[in-house]
């Protein structure tokens, strides 16, 4: 089969003389697709560059869907037919740590991969099938609390313990555990010398609040890894430090976006307070 033909009706990888489709793809769903769209603005299509492919699905010659097929999962404006298409595609060696997406799809993306392929693809470690997605695109309703502010470089180590907490707590696995752990240190250096890290450092140089832009496109960021430390929850504080990450982000991107588990009562109230509204669901299932 030519590219022409496959292109016609079904997957292909996608290649830098697709990204204008992509880009116009992206743009269509532009807090849904924040992740990728900020991926691909800054990488392009190229999959060295990615460090991964992305797939496109085509009908009658028009790509209608995509999948971001790296460490993280992530379909893309994913059809029915085009969800079947990318689960043949794939085959049965899972090489994804995680499945993140829109909550029906990606929870209907992982069955079908169960189904079709069994082996790596079952026993997931964990699923979170209701993630609700929250925005805000006005100024945060409460006030900021000022010792909210860009890190910087000098308090990076003290920054990187605060982020291996959050992490830790949140997935459930250290993110420095063998290999990994020079990788995280320098991913969490390229957020702060990028301004997309925000925290409080107390006068001893102990990070007591952090959150990061981690991911951002146009218009859109998405907000990730809000963390307060251990003994200073259930104060009050977390709202005012979130209402500043607000502050603060929307001087470079006007709309502000975050998705939150959904048994997590006191972060989605949290957010609520600050101005945020739930718009959609996601799901992540986590191998």
């Amino acid at each position: 089969m030519t590219i022409d033909e496959q292109q016609r009706t079904g997957v292909s990888v996608l290649g830098a003389e697709h990204l204008d489709a992509a880009v116009r793809l992206l743009s269509s769903r532009p807090v849904e697709n924040v992740f990728v769209a900020s991926r691909v603005r800054t990488g392009g299509l190229d999959p060295f560059m990615l460090g991964c492919p992305v797939w496109g699905y085509w009908q009658d010659g028009e790509l209608v869907s995509m999948l971001h097929a790296g460490s993280n999962f992530v379909p893309i404006n994913a059809t029915p037919e085009a969800l079947e298409a990318f689960i043949e595609f794939a085959g049965p060696i899972r090489k994804c740590s995680s499945i993140v997406g829109p909550a029906p799809v990606a929870m209907n993306l992982w069955r079908g991969l169960c189904r079709r392929w069994g082996g790596g693809w079952v026993g997931a470690r964990e699923v979170r099938a209701r993630q609700p997605v929250m925005t805000i695109d006005t100024e945060p309703v409460i006030a900021g609390d000022e010792r909210v502010q860009q890190i910087l470089l000098d308090d990076w180590d003290a920054y990187v313990e605060a982020a291996i907490a959050m992490y830790t707590e949140e997935v459930g696995v250290s993110p420095v555990v063998g290999n990994n752990s020079s990788h995280y240190r320098y991913y969490v250096r390229h957020l702060i010398e990028t301004g997309r890290s925000y925290g409080w450092v107390n006068d001893h140089g102990r990070v007591l609040f952090k959150s990061d832009i981690g991911s951002a496109a146009r218009q859109v960021c998405q907000v990730q890894g809000v963390w307060l430390h251990p003994d200073l929850r259930g104060t009050g504080l977390a709202a005012a430090m979130m209402a500043q990450v607000v502050t603060l982000a929307r001087r470079r991107h006007p709309v502000v976006s975050l998705y939150v588990n959904d048994f997590n009562e006191r972060a989605r109230a949290t957010y609520r307070r600050v101005g945020f509204d739930e718009v959609g669901e996601f799901a992540t299932i986590l191998y």
